[in-house]
């Protein structure tokens, strides 16, 4: 193979790289976008926003130092757990509906939107 054929199938190459990863990428914003169309759904929506106080890790409701999202509250019904069974968090929900989603040490890492708001099933971590 010649320096000129080496250059033309290496930029062939990267070419259908490129491609691929742009056909993946925009394939995969559309549906993240598609998702997030709905405001209900959105983390811009008030009602879903940690700037919420309903939920927000500073209400005691959401709080780790309230005994019923304590890991040492054995009758808790709210605990998220890995696939091993090791409890990593626990959830709370909020007067409206939205179901937020705290690690153990209390810092919200998610929510589903309440089910009012709309499909309800959709989880939207940060």
């Amino acid at each position: 193979m010649n320096a000129k054929q080496h250059t033309t199938n290496t930029a062939l190459i990267f070419s259908v790289l490129f491609i691929t990863l742009l056909s993946a990428f925009t394939s995969s914003t559309a549906l993240a976008q598609s998702s997030s169309l709905n405001y209900n759904n959105s983390p811009l929506n008030y009602n879903n926003s940690p700037l919420n106080y309903d939920n927000s890790p500073l209400n005691y409701n959401n709080s780790p130092l309230n005994y019923e999202n304590s890991p040492l509250n054995y009758n808790a019904t709210n605990g998220v757990y890995d696939s091993q069974g090791n409890r990593t968090g626990y959830t709370t929900v909020s007067p409206d509906g939205v179901t937020n989603i705290y690690s153990q040490d209390g810092r919200r890492s998610g929510y589903i939107p309440a089910p009012e708001a709309g499909s309800g099933t959709d989880l939207w971590s940060k």
